[in-house]
């Protein structure tokens, strides 16, 4: 009952108001919101930033583990010689269905998720990070296939919600430490999230399920299980999911609609052919850019003009300073008004994923699987500044920061067991293209036509400012070694080699729109031994410790002109110079931790410490009119840290999941910057949240089920120096529901009921997503959204 009771203060405790987002920025100084005169050149991107052995070292001699109960919101990696957590479906189930996969892993310790959209489907306002790493050093494959960067419009990779429907997922695993040599990830510094889709069922079936919710927000899914087909075995699924939600705050919507297939073809009891197809569409109204500035005069609701293209007009004729500019009221306040809000910020793309693997036991003690794989992605970034103008004569023009990007590869490993051993030994290739562009609208003078709708397509563009063309190859093969020394010690111990190499060539330059010449050029990134070692001992029956130390290393990432990353250098001397000076991100990782399982409690303490060093960022500078996106070296990073979990389940039905995690990771050198000295040695790193408490409380009895979950953040700092930083925030979620049963040819009829942000707190969500400022404020973080409430309908056939 203590317990509960405090569950309940910490709940009352949620309500956080506007007024506490205001006042933290004390420190704050204003002046450093983003400006655009530039932001034709700048990116929308954000700051750069099952096998053996993998996840679980598998043995036929390791103890058994506890079977999860549906209720718990994690399951702990038992034997594994990593921490390891992994999310089944039923547990993603009290989410509502569509949810992003990666929002669903925010209830995992020291994980923190952010968005401004309720679902995750608006990548822009997401952030991901895990152990202060963020989406794009971290690792993520889907059956086995590399998914690469999670972030928004990323060069080489697919966002995991583009890539699956939420309701296909088996299971996700979770390894905050480090990723495990044979997972194909050249991202991969500090942690590997692996997704598992799930089977066609062996009988003919489906399911059906029907969201509702606030904003008029909509999700249909279907999926169809063919049953085995024939006496081989082959079956497969087929599914089509179609949802919609409007803004929670200015206009426009955010839609996705998307068709998965999987086929599994048994050769025999020795083989087996899985083959898996994604398609989807996207259509999402972005959210605008806030400052602490914006927050303090105008308030959370501040977004683009969209649809009134009258507002947006009469501020760029304001900017520059032409008859009949105006503002609209309250922006005079701002110290830079004209950047504020655009007039929209629509981004669209359509993306296609398939792969198919092989598995083979080709004699008693080996195994083979192999994965093809091949994607490929069209992505438009829309939006508009004051600073372009329109042949037609109008002050500002539809802008598209865009790209295409294909990519292919395989992956294969060999298994060989003998006597104590399993010896993983394996390849992964993949060659890829990818060509980011930079282009320009025509929007009408005011009264003389509709105003340009690139959700709807386009014409074609009056000037193209800048286009790349990047090709690359990515090598990486390693040799592992599990080994069972006693029936309760375990041993993983092996290596990868990872080697990588891009060239960029300029496709298309106007200095006019561009304002320089890109450069261009070839840049390798090489780590012939990136060792790992880990070990799993079994004190007692249920008690186990484990430690683990990796190297890690990260590739440089592609990007557009003038964006952060050394190909996006501003000038062919620039690129030059970073070619010789800059070097990779690379890491070492400890970890180590003790685990009890048991019926009524689970428990995990992980300590850990990592050395980061060439630590690169995306840093903003400049003066309002001219802001910079610039890649720097912030030097070393040391980061220390512990993550303890505990669940309880007293009854059946009933159980109760605590979390709390502690992150230090502070820089170890100052940044000198056009002859400033920024101190930031000792600072903490930006974005990410040095405390977080999480807890879950489900029960379930008979056909009812409820839960309720909280989450705390502490506060994030916006600078680097620190002198800005967003307050701490409680977060509460709340779900229930009710298992009808059968009725008829529907099986299994489900109805669920779910509330975000149950007291409707006012919170800066994402943060980061343009850059960091050295120091003082910024026009990039955005507010998450408020309470809403969904209703969903589910049911098998």
């Amino acid at each position: 009952m203590k317990k509960i009771s405090l569950l309940t203060s910490m709940l009352l405790m949620s309500g956080v108001s506007i007024n506490s987002v205001y006042a933290s920025s004390a420190q704050t100084q204003h002046g450093k919101a983003r400006s655009s005169k530039k932001a034709h050149e700048t990116s929308r991107l954000p700051s750069a930033a099952a096998t053996a052995g993998s996840n679980v070292a598998s043995s036929s001699r390791a103890p058994a583990a506890i079977a999860p109960r549906p209720e718990e919101m994690s399951v702990i990696g038992h034997g594994s010689t990593r921490q390891v957590q992994t999310m089944t479906a039923s547990m993603m189930a009290q989410s509502v269905p569509g949810t992003n996969p990666l929002k669903l892993l925010g209830a995992m310790p020291a994980i923190a998720y952010n968005s401004a959209d309720p679902l995750g489907i608006d990548l822009w306002s997401q952030s991901f990070l895990m152990r202060g790493f963020s989406q794009d050093q971290l690792g993520f494959t889907l059956d086995g296939i590399p998914l690469g960067l999670q972030s928004y419009g990323s060069a080489q990779g697919l966002n995991v919600v583009n890539a699956i429907s939420q309701m296909n997922i088996k299971a996700i695993d979770v390894s905050q430490g480090a990723g495990a040599v044979d997972v194909p990830s050249s991202s991969n510094l500090g942690g590997v999230v692996q997704f598992h889709s799930v089977d066609p069922a062996d009988k003919f079936g489906g399911k059906v399920s029907q969201t509702f919710g606030s904003y008029s927000s909509y999700l249909t899914f279907v999926r169809i299980d063919s049953g085995k087909l024939n006496e081989s075995g082959a079956k497969f699924f087929v599914s089509y999911s179609r949802g919609d939600e409007q803004k929670w705050k200015g206009s426009g919507s955010q839609f996705l609609q998307q068709v998965n297939a999987k086929l599994v073809q048994p050769f025999g009891d020795s083989t087996k052919l899985t083959a898996f197809f994604d398609w989807d569409q996207v259509s999402a109204d972005t959210y605008g850019d806030m400052s602490l500035e914006i927050l303090h005069k105008l308030g959370s609701r501040v977004d683009y003009y969209y649809p009134n293209y009258g507002a947006a007009y009469r501020t760029a004729l304001y900017a520059n300073g032409l008859p009949g500019g105006a503002l609209p009221a309250g922006y005079s306040k701002l110290s830079d008004p004209a950047d504020a809000s655009y007039y929209d910020g629509p981004a669209t793309s359509h993306d296609y994923l398939g792969g198919a693997t092989l598995e083979s036991r080709l004699t008693h003690h080996l195994n083979w699987k192999t994965t093809l794989y091949a994607q490929g992605k069209g992505f438009n970034a829309y939006w508009t500044n004051p600073y372009v103008a329109s042949p037609s004569g109008a002050p500002l023009a539809e802008q598209n920061n865009g790209s295409t990007s294909q990519r292919g590869g395989l992956t294969s490993d060999f298994v060989y067991s003998i006597a104590r051993n399993k010896i993983n030994v394996g390849i992964w290739y993949e060659h890829g293209a990818y060509e980011p562009f930079y282009t320009f609208y025509n929007e009408p003078v005011l009264g003389e036509g509709e105003p340009l709708n690139p959700r709807n397509g386009t014409p074609a563009p009056f000037a193209e400012a800048w286009r790349l063309h990047y090709v690359n190859d990515t090598v990486q093969t390693h040799l592992q070694d599990t080994i069972t020394v006693l029936p309760n010690l375990r041993i993983n111990a092996g290596f990868r080699s990872l080697l990588f190499k891009g060239t960029s060539s300029v496709v298309e330059n106007d200095p006019v729109y561009s304002g320089g010449t890109p450069a261009s050029g070839s840049l390798s990134n090489n780590a012939a031994f990136l060792p790992q070692f880990s070990i799993n001992y079994q004190i007692a029956h249920g008690h186990e410790v484990f430690f683990d130390f990796s190297k890690n290393m990260r590739v440089f990432p592609e990007a557009g002109y003038n964006q952060a990353s050394p190909w996006g250098s501003a000038s062919q001397e620039i690129f030059n110079a970073e070619k010789r000076s800059l070097k990779p991100e690379t890491d070492y990782v400890f970890e180590g931790g003790y685990r009890y399982n048991s019926p009524i409690m689970t428990a995990l303490l992980t300590l850990y410490h990592t050395d980061f060093h060439n630590r690169l960022a995306t840093v903003t500078e400049g003066s309002l009119v001219s802001i910079e996106s610039l890649l720097r070296n912030v030097g070393n990073v040391e980061m220390n840290g512990v993550d303890a979990t505990l669940t309880l389940r007293p009854v059946e039905g009933l159980s109760l999941t605590n979390s709390i995690s502690y992150n230090s990771s502070r820089y170890g050198s100052n940044l000198t910057e056009d002859g400033t000295v920024y101190d930031l040695k000792g600072k903490q790193e930006v974005n990410y949240p040095k405390l977080m408490y999480k807890t879950n409380l489900s029960y379930e009895y008979k056909g009812a089920f409820a839960h309720i979950d909280v989450t705390y953040m502490s506060k994030r700092y916006l600078s680097y120096t620190n002198d800005t930083h967003v307050p701490g925030y409680w977060l509460a979620n709340l779900g229930a529901g009710y298992h009808i049963g059968n009725a008829g040819f529907l099986k299994n009829i489900t109805a669920s009921f779910n509330v975000y942000n149950l007291f409707n707190t006012v919170y800066v969500s994402n943060m980061g997503e343009d850059g960091n400022p050295l120091s003082g404020d910024y026009q990039s973080m955005q507010i998450g959204a408020p309470r809403e409430f969904f209703g969903t309908v589910s049911a098998g056939f």
